[in-house]
């Protein structure tokens, strides 16, 4: 199961949010590039970044810190927030990231990502669907769709999508435990990578997670409250 530690990026801080809310803002650190050499030397094989800013404006705001990250470490970031169009993730491509996250633009124009395939490749380009009871969030989370994320997934798997990152927001850092039964539904029903993000807590979760098969999860406030320790959940289950 690939461990993706989670660096939230917000006026150029390290940061967590509750349930996606930009006024319930917690800094755990100034420097985003010194928690990602952190989090390598702990053992992370891939690092995920968001650009919270980027996906409120709908573009890259955090840019210096995502360039600075991919100049301090070697292990490949997937990053997303913001990124709406061929330009930016050619342009986010050429700047170190890995694979680039489309959420907003999945939802509201899912042909969008098809071209991204056909340009990039699977390998590149990484779905985000985020919901909130069932139902795709878009614009930072700030709204509700009527696309339900299984239709939404589905749909990714048909233009040719490998990797959905899936994120249930009533559960995004709450450390209540994320959503076993909905990821592994979406998993097994698409049969796609689906890696589960939003309420990991502990490395039972974590565990629960790999026996249900999920095949990758984001690790944000556990690790930043010290509830996992990364170089012992690496050591488990990469």
């Amino acid at each position: 199961m690939q461990l993706y530690p989670a660096i939230d990026m917000k006026g150029g801080k390290c940061v967590r949010l509750t349930q996606g809310l930009f006024d319930n803002v917690k800094v755990y650190g100034d420097s985003p590039a010194d928690m990602a050499r952190l989090w390598a030397a702990q053992g992370a094989s891939f690092l995920h970044l968001v650009d919270l800013d980027g996906a409120l404006e709908g573009r890259s705001v955090n840019e210096d810190a995502v360039r600075a990250i991919a100049a301090e470490v070697d292990v490949p970031l997937e990053l997303g927030g913001g990124i709406r169009s061929v330009e930016a993730v050619r342009h986010m491509l050429d700047l170190g990231v890995s694979r680039c996250i489309i959420g907003t633009r999945a939802a509201e124009r899912p042909e969008f990502i098809r071209e991204l395939i056909e340009r990039f490749g699977p390998e590149k380009i990484v779905a985000g669907v985020d919901a909130r009871d069932g139902m795709v969030a878009v614009e930072g989370w700030e709204k509700i769709s009527s696309v339900t994320a299984v239709d939404l997934c589905l749909k990714m798997k048909e233009y040719g999508v490998h990797h959905i990152i899936y994120t249930d927001i009533s559960r995004d850092g709450m450390l209540t435990g994320p959503n076993v039964d909905y990821t592994k539904m979406l998993t097994e029903k698409t049969g796609l990578d689906v890696i589960a993000s939003g309420g990991v807590s502990c490395m039972e979760d974590l565990e629960t997670l790999y026996e249900n098969g999920i095949h990758g999860v984001v690790i944000g406030k556990a690790l930043y409250e010290g509830k996992i320790r990364l170089s012992e959940a690496v050591k488990k289950f990469s």
